[in-house]
């Protein structure tokens, strides 16, 4: 797909940008299982090692680096009520630069127990956090060489990567529960746009007839996605606080509802994922498609954590 080898908006234009997740399907909505085909985005050619990257999301970090070569772009609600995102990436399709890079959350580990020991790249994180994810199946990456700061961007929002070698030591891309097929489900609401909050951050996706365009707190960006999937979660205190005041941890263990964007309609979904090691299933809740699992567009995805 053209989009995936765009190159990423950011750093006066110089910087470049890569990965999403899925299991394979055919066109006709059966599932693959193709090993020539990514577990991460249902394209053609199989997936690579995993790289995580924490971004940073509020204004003075836009326009990021990277985002549309992210198979998966997940967005989480954090201190503040705002948003940070953390891209996924096949290390087969790394840009050169991606960030500005930030701290890790406890959000974080949950959502990528379902990956085959991942790499995490990441600026930091709370002092008793940190143990945890070094002791955790995450291959942890801060503070190495590949880091470095852009002196034309204020602090702490310049710190990027260069994350060629970043994934030595990670596992393999796998299935994390997402189905693809090219064909558009039947059934839905044909939806244009389509907006998922947090108490101080917005995600507005507009569909222009080929992919969605992606709205961050209201601007415009330069990011696109193929497929939305806006998730409802429960959201509680971290048991990794801060002084600074209350720590968000968004669950992605468990069930709950959520919405659904492929081709310019809308599927209300039920989504599940029973413990941490497993993947997440999204069935189609109403209409004729009721009790079916939702198949995405082969191609990128953006996933945000909506408070339920």
């Amino acid at each position: 797909m053209d989009s995936r080898r765009v190159l990423g908006a950011g750093l006066a234009g110089l910087l470049v940008a890569a990965l999403a997740a899925g299991c394979s399907s055919s066109g006709d909505g059966s599932d693959g299982g193709d090993s020539s085909t990514s577990v991460l985005t249902g394209e053609p050619g199989a997936a690579g090692r995993v790289l995580a990257v924490k971004i940073d999301n509020v204004g003075a970090a836009r326009p990021q680096t990277g985002l549309n070569s992210a198979d998966l772009v997940y967005g989480i609600e954090v201190e503040g009520g705002l948003s940070r995102l953390m891209a996924v990436f096949d290390s087969d399709h790394l840009p050169g630069t991606i960030g500005p890079v930030r701290s890790a959350r406890e959000t974080d580990l949950q959502i990528l127990a379902q990956y085959d020991r991942p790499a995490l790249a990441f600026s930091g994180a709370q002092s008793k956090l940190l143990p945890v994810l070094e002791d955790s199946d995450i291959v942890a990456r801060t503070g190495t060489s590949a880091f470095f700061r852009n002196p034309d961007r204020p602090a702490p929002h310049n710190e990027y990567i260069h994350p060629e070698g970043l994934t030595d030591g990670a596992g393999e891309a796998k299935d994390i529960g997402l189905r693809f097929a090219a064909k558009t489900p039947s059934g839905g609401t044909a939806n244009t746009t389509t907006t998922a909050s947090m108490p101080h951050a917005r995600f507005t996706f507009t569909w222009d007839g080929k992919r969605y365009t992606v709205a961050l707190d209201g601007g415009k960006s330069p990011w696109t996605t193929d497929n939305v999937i806006v998730q409802r979660v429960k959201v509680k205190e971290s048991r990794f606080r801060s002084r600074t005041g209350f720590v968000p941890f968004s669950q992605t263990v468990g069930s709950g509802t959520g919405v659904v964007l492929r081709d310019g309609r809308s599927y209300a979904v039920r989504w599940s994922r029973p413990s941490d090691g497993a993947g997440t299933t999204y069935t189609r809740e109403g209409g004729s498609g009721s009790g079916t699992t939702m198949r995405l567009h082969p191609g990128r995805t953006w996933i945000v954590l909506e408070p339920a």
